[in-house]
């Protein structure tokens, strides 16, 4: 399966954003999928993930309350709907594709695709 990121960008604290990640040639409904985050000088760190059929979602404490993760298994997208964003946010955002486990990890080695990750910038 190929992952294809958007929708980063600049914007400035307290804004909003939504990523979108869409996947080819693979069975996307069939994936558990996930978003991470790598900030300069930082490991790469979960953010948000969702089950196959969107029953279940999983989110770090960091963006608890702020960020949705949610996905359309017809279009083969999931998305990041990221609100109230801190300049601590800031960072390279991948999605991820888990085709071995039906429920949501947080350990990025346990995801087989990755697309090539989109830049946000938060500024204060």
């Amino acid at each position: 399966v190929q992952l294809q990121a958007s929708g980063g960008g600049l914007v400035q604290a307290g804004g909003s954003l939504r990523l979108s990640c869409a996947a080819s040639k693979g069975t996307f409904s069939s994936y558990v999928m996930g978003w991470f985050r790598q900030a300069p000088g930082k490991e790469r760190e979960f953010v948000a993930g969702v089950s196959r059929g969107s029953s279940v979602t999983s989110y770090a404490d960091s963006v608890k309350g702020r960020f949705t993760i949610s996905r359309d298994n017809a279009k083969n997208t999931v998305y990041l709907q990221m609100g109230s964003l801190k300049p601590e946010d800031t960072a390279a955002y991948y999605c991820a594709a888990d085709a071995s486990r039906w429920s949501i990890t947080r350990d990025d080695y346990n995801y087989d695709y990755w697309g090539q990750g989109t830049l946000v910038t938060v500024s204060s």
